[in-house]
């Protein structure tokens, strides 16, 4: 019988290594129907999610590019500070929410609570920060409590958005891009202090110039606003590492077509459509048609996936391949969020 060789016997014994390492977990699908989110659940107790992330960082790029987003149950992640492990394990340095649009609260390092809307809002479908030229390619949540009722994180792959929006209406939207106009002002939507994370009006100008976002501070007095802000975006975005083409802007969130009949009818005899909290347009200023609007919520709607939470869940999304939202609930809920791995568009 031959001998094998010093070379055959480190590679068996890395093969090993790596079928154990495979053991350590299953994967499987919420729904049968759908491959996303992929659910990754440990074999074992106690098996640490931040550790297993380290030593299979490749095996969760691969699947999370494949799927769109990964939902990791029953790991037993204790905490806030397990939470942000996990998010640097796989990515590093954490993300700080700047230019907001939606009020958060700050946790701890750069951990944010879900956006604080009254629990009876549903909060649409939508990529994290597809209103800018900068945004995270990787948002993760962690359920800490789930809501007594409802309150689920209905998620939505993004390129099958893209797929279903009629050709003619992409057209337009790839041509013009996505005008984000925005009034700050007091007791209405966000301060440009939330907003911008600063007191400094310096600092805001200086973000601002290099954001490629063009601003106007405004007498308060006569137009009851401090600052105006003018950007144009993309309405589609290509995936830096599959290249494929996704349906990326938030025009249907800041579009006043968005908001409850009632709200919307008292803004607008409150205030001009140039001077509403915020608002959409086609990026060469023209107004966006509701109907058109109607038509993109109710594919998001027909393609999300909604699943309930459970308490420890780990959400890791994609951010350019998969949209999220959140359903209205009762009782109390603590979802906290994460950003990683920012990616800039260029001004030019």
């Amino acid at each position: 019988m031959t001998k094998p060789n010093i070379k055959q016997l480190s590679s068996i014994s890395r093969k090993s290594v790596n079928i154990s390492s495979a053991e350590l977990i299953q994967t499987s699908y919420l729904q049968p129907e759908s491959s996303l989110p992929l659910v990754v659940q440990p074999n074992f107790d106690n098996l640490n999610l931040a550790i297993w992330t380290q030593n299979n960082h490749s095996w969760i790029e691969n699947k999370i590019l494949e799927h769109g987003g990964i939902l990791f149950r029953g790991f037993n992640v204790k905490d806030v500070a397990e939470f942000q492990q996990f998010i640097q394990a796989l990515s590093g340095k954490l993300l700080e929410y700047s230019y907001r649009s939606t009020p958060r609260n700050h946790v701890s390092g750069n951990i944010y609570t879900s956006t604080e809307y009254p629990a009876n809002h549903f909060i649409p479908l939508h990529n994290e920060m597809s209103y800018s030229r900068t945004w995270p390619l990787k948002i993760a949540f962690f359920c800490i409590k789930k809501a007594e009722q409802g309150g689920e994180t209905p998620i939505v792959d993004s390129r099958k958005v893209f797929s279903r929006i009629n050709a003619k209406i992409k057209e337009n939207f790839l041509k013009k891009g996505v005008m984000y106009v925005r009034n700050y002002g007091v007791g209405l939507d966000l301060s440009w202090q939330d907003v911008f994370n600063t007191n400094n009006k310096l600092d805001v100008e200086t973000y601002c110039h290099q954001a490629g976002i063009e601003l106007e501070w405004r007498d308060t007095e006569t137009s009851g606003f401090s600052l105006r802000t003018r950007q144009v975006c993309q309405a589609v975005a290509q995936h830096p590492q599959t290249s494929e083409i996704v349906w990326f802007n938030q025009a249907h969130l800041f579009h006043i077509s968005s908001l409850d009949s009632i709200v919307r009818a008292q803004l607008l005899s409150d205030f001009s459509a140039e001077d509403l909290p915020r608002n959409a347009y086609y990026g060469d200023g023209s107004v966006i048609e509701d109907s058109i609007l109607d038509e993109i919520r109710e594919i998001y709607w027909q393609e999300a996936i909604i699943f309930p939470w459970q308490e420890g869940d780990v959400l890791l999304l994609d951010n350019m391949l998969s949209a999220h939202g959140r359903m209205p609930f009762q009782g109390s809920r603590k979802v906290v969020v994460g950003m990683a791995e920012e990616y800039k568009v260029s001004n030019g």
